[in-house]
């Protein structure tokens, strides 16, 4: 393969991403630099909020900018020529370990903020058990996210990043204007989208349901981010799908949530939650059904042929 090696500001003149893909002449090189050098910034920024954990937002962001990272890093592969360490593969593992203090972040703001209001005085002792043992368990993981980030892992690949950004390397593909190639980085995104078994889930609640369900929700994650990394070339199209996917994936998130909120009980509780906890559990299901028919109304279109290939022509429409 033909690498050309170029520096960013040979790639593109500009510094700010909103202005620098305008014209939509810039190259695919160009173009997916200028995202990497932007979200690689972003994370060197928010490590040290992260580290003083202080607040649980810096984390959530960080592991917004890994997958960003990613996103790119899938999406533009043909047009880039990265470091063996700048991989989808190693950037997934380190936002798997950033998530386990997360995802106890959300269950602990979820029972303590949303729930623990809500019930009468008879459940709010066991409840607040919960909360210790969860606060426990955030302290644990918050270690092995503080390994992460100190790490040899994250540290090297953070590296190479920069160093990349610094004289990036690009493919023929990359050398190419990036108008010529939406339809194609549409396609890397949406390929295999609305084959998911999650479409035709009937059963949400049961555990083949909810996994499938759990992974069409990242998979729309997935094109989500990919379409946002093209929003910037013609907004005025992308943003009424934009808000309709984040609905989407809000939706089911807020079942995945609902569901791990329930294991987690199930496992915490001495008895079982519904006997514990009967008025959470109560609060619980009735949300689980709000969440179940919110996604039936904000997928309806794309369960339909048409919705489909509206989203599926939105390239040859730019």
């Amino acid at each position: 393969m033909i690498v050309f090696r170029v520096s960013l500001s040979q790639l593109c003149a500009v510094g700010d991403l909103d202005h620098a893909v305008l014209s939509g002449g810039e190259s695919c090189g160009a173009y997916a630099s200028f995202l990497l050098e932007q979200r690689a910034r972003r994370l060197v920024a928010l490590q040290l909020d992260v580290l003083a954990d202080r607040d649980p937002e810096p984390l959530h962001q960080l592991r917004v900018c890994c997958r960003q990272i990613r996103s790119t890093v899938e999406q533009f592969q043909a047009a880039l020529e990265l470091p063996e360490q700048v991989s989808a593969q190693r950037l997934a593992r380190i936002g798997s370990d950033l998530g386990l203090a997360r995802d106890l972040d959300v269950m602990r703001d979820q029972l303590q903020q949303r729930w623990l209001p809500l019930l009468p005085e008879r459940e709010q002792a066991p409840l607040r058990k919960v909360l210790k043992q969860l606060k426990r368990e955030r302290k644990l993981a918050f270690a092995i996210t503080t390994d992460t980030l100190k790490g040899r892992r994250y540290l090297k690949l953070l590296a190479r990043l920069q160093a990349w950004l610094r004289e990036p390397s690009i493919t023929p593909m990359g050398a190419e204007p990036i108008a010529d190639w939406m339809p194609e980085l549409q396609q890397v995104v949406l390929a295999g989208l609305f084959t998911l078994p999650g479409w035709w889930v009937e059963r949400p609640h049961e555990e083949e349901g909810a996994q499938a369900l759990h992974q069409l929700r990242r998979r729309i994650k997935r094109a989500r981010y990919g379409l946002v990394n093209l929003s910037a070339l013609a907004p005025e199209l992308d943003e009424p799908w934009l808000h309709q996917l984040k609905q989407m994936q809000t939706t089911l998130g807020e079942l995945q949530d609902l569901r791990v909120l329930m294991h987690a009980l199930e496992r915490l509780l001495e008895e079982r939650p519904d006997a514990a906890l009967p008025s959470l559990c109560s609060l619980i299901l009735e949300a689980r059904d709000q969440a179940w028919s919110s996604w039936l109304a904000a997928s309806a279109e794309l369960r339909t042929a048409p919705g489909r290939h509206r989203l599926l022509s939105l390239a040859l429409n730019r």
